[in-house]
């Protein structure tokens, strides 16, 4: 118990070191509550047909410059680059950040949003939800503000008219701070850090919805997480359970994060972890779903089929999945530079985290990293496009 309540100390003191600067690592695992999804004993095995990739070697044997830590590319139904220099232990980053990687989990950041909305539409296809077009009605965590009898897809597409007081429409880009508030520290107010329901109550009462426009905000996602989770109730976990470890079958345990510190319970949170090879039996499974059209093949297809453009002059950012796409669906990005006829998904998280999937010609990028210095042109464009 006393070793436990170290490490947990630890990861306090790590995180209030990771807060004074640029912050490219979310906060420590064991900061956090969080849901569970335990592996499965049938995980899906990879084959392997292994080559080197002079690019890839290049950025992965530089990571203490380019942040990449694990790169894999799947096609042809095999792995075949499958690069990693993964630490072992707590380790000081270059901009001072303390970065803590246990078991080999890593985090997704908003690659976790892309997540959320894979597992509603499961929760759709349970029939916890009637479909993407169901309004959010019944929810006392959202009653009287603008999120009240909302239409689901609206929020999947980050478009809940929430731009007056949260997301990326507000400058300084920030999707997770709210705007013109603090706490009583006077500390400006984090969405992924304050329960949902406090939010709703404090800082959300008798709002009123604007327009609808793509606005990207962490504050959308965690409201259709916890929607879900409403709409569940007690079967929540178990339809965890049956995404990640009866579909997917992940093999190690797999984690969302929950906004209370522990020891404290909080709402939902889309932040997720898994280990390299997990992400991509969940990139793959997104692919089969897709490819056979299964029920969850459905929803993505229906998502896609209602993307929105991002139509945000300057949008453009460092090159990214994010970054180079022109429109979004459900969570995801789709629709990239150059490429608008072919029907690839993406998934982009801060600091660099990318997972691309290619339907048609079934391949799949996985990238994680500590930082965003690599050269995404050379591993990850010019991969996809091929």
């Amino acid at each position: 118990m006393k070793k436990l309540l170290g490490i947990v100390v630890l990861g306090l003191l790590l995180n209030t070191n990771a807060q004074a600067k640029h912050k490219t690592f979310d906060d420590p695992f064991l900061h956090w509550n969080t849901f569970e999804a335990k592996g499965s004993e049938n995980h899906y095995k990879f084959q392997s047909n292994l080559r080197k990739d002079k690019d890839v070697l290049k950025e992965i044997k530089n990571t203490k410059k380019t942040g990449l830590i694990s790169y894999l590319l799947f096609e042809d139904d095999k792995i075949v680059i499958d690069e990693s220099d993964i630490p072992d232990k707590t380790r000081k980053g270059k901009n001072n950040e303390a970065e803590r990687i246990i078991n080999g989990l890593l985090q997704s950041h908003s690659m976790g949003k892309s997540l959320v909305s894979y597992v509603t539409g499961h929760a759709i296809c349970e029939g916890y939800i009637s479909s993407v077009d169901e309004k959010l009605t019944g929810w006392d965590v959202i009653e009287n503000t603008l999120y009240d009898n909302q239409v689901l897809i609206d929020l999947l597409n980050m478009q809940a008219g929430d731009q007056r007081y949260i997301g990326e429409r507000i400058k300084p880009r920030r999707d997770d701070i709210l705007k013109n508030k603090k706490d009583i520290y006077g500390k400006k107010i984090s969405v992924n850090t304050t329960p949902l329901k406090i939010l709703m109550k404090n800082y959300f009462q008798n709002t009123k919805k604007s327009r609808r426009v793509f606005n990207y905000s962490a504050l959308t996602t965690n409201v259709i997480m916890n929607y879900v989770i409403f709409k569940t109730g007690d079967d929540w976990e178990k339809l965890l359970h049956k995404v990640f470890n009866e579909h997917v079958k992940v093999k190690d345990n797999v984690y969302f994060h929950q906004t209370g510190q522990y020891p404290l319970k909080g709402s939902g949170r889309y932040s997720f972890y898994a280990t390299r090879y997990d992400y991509l039996r969940i990139a793959k499974t997104i692919m089969d779903d897709w490819n056979n059209n299964t029920c969850a093949g459905k929803y993505l297809k229906t998502i896609y089929e209602r993307r929105i453009s991002k139509n945000i002059t300057g949008y453009k950012q460092a090159a990214s999945v994010a970054g180079r796409t022109k429109k979004y669906g459900g969570q995801f990005h789709f629709d990239f530079d150059g490429l608008k006829k072919r029907k690839i998904l993406g998934m982009s998280g801060m600091a660099g985290q990318q997972i691309i999937i290619d339907f048609e010609k079934k391949r799949i990028i996985v990238v994680n990293t500590l930082d965003q210095h690599y050269n995404w042109k050379k591993i990850v464009y010019k991969k996809i496009k091929q």
